[in-house]
């Protein structure tokens, strides 16, 4: 028998997951988790389990961070995300933190059971749109790094845009304009992009978000 595992905060996507699991004789869930902390409690106590279906978006614990814990601890665990998140950054740290695979939640029975299978085989089962997505992602390196360094610098998405603006030349009054932003806030952005990327002036913060591909 085949024992997995099922995290979601969800009870009734659970359910839905168990009777698409129902239909075939060979797996035993041994257990649910509501978030990623759960999960971590309740393998401390049995972890006799091969693969785990994770859901991303938790409270308390989201399913990435649980999955870099649970690979940490208990490597031989198999993982698959199983969410409806299809974004390339949850994607790639999903694949950092050592998921063995990533199915969306509307997955068939049928396709899930040979998902299982096939990882569970040293494999990698992915829904086919985000096997798409991925092979992007490695053709496209860069798109790696800015996940990784926009994470470094805890820079968020408008301060990215900031930057951007600024590396074009363009004044204060004019990315202001661009954005929909008043002037101040704009030189509010400015200021924590200087803090975040540890410099004192534009030509600075270009030059390191450049040579980081922040931008």
């Amino acid at each position: 028998m085949i024992k997995i595992a099922i995290v979601d905060d969800n009870s009734f996507l659970i359910k839905t997951v168990q009777e698409k699991l129902s239909f075939f004789e060979d797996f035993s869930l041994k257990f649910t988790a509501v978030n990623g902390l759960d999960l971590i409690e309740k393998l401390e106590k049995n972890h006799n389990v091969d693969l785990i279906l994770m859901d991303i978006e938790m409270p308390k614990m989201n399913g990435i961070e649980a999955t870099n814990l649970v690979k940490q601890k208990h490597p031989q665990i198999k993982i698959i995300m199983l969410t409806v998140f299809d974004n390339d950054e949850n994607i790639f740290k999903s694949i950092k933190a050592g998921a063995d695979g990533y199915l969306l939640k509307e997955v068939n029975p049928k396709d899930l059971y040979q998902g299982i299978i096939e990882t569970l085989n040293g494999g990698a089962t992915m829904t086919p749109s985000i096997a798409l997505k991925t092979l992007k992602l490695f053709r496209n390196p860069m798109a790696f790094d800015a996940v990784t360094n926009t994470e470094q610098y805890n820079l968020t998405a408008r301060e990215i845009e900031v930057l951007e603006q600024l590396s074009k030349g363009l004044k204060y009054n004019a990315i202001a304009e661009n954005l929909f932003l008043s002037v101040g806030t704009i030189r509010k952005h400015i200021e924590n992009i200087y803090t975040k990327l540890q410099v004192h002036n534009k030509l600075e913060a270009i030059h390191k978000a450049k040579n980081n591909k922040l931008i």
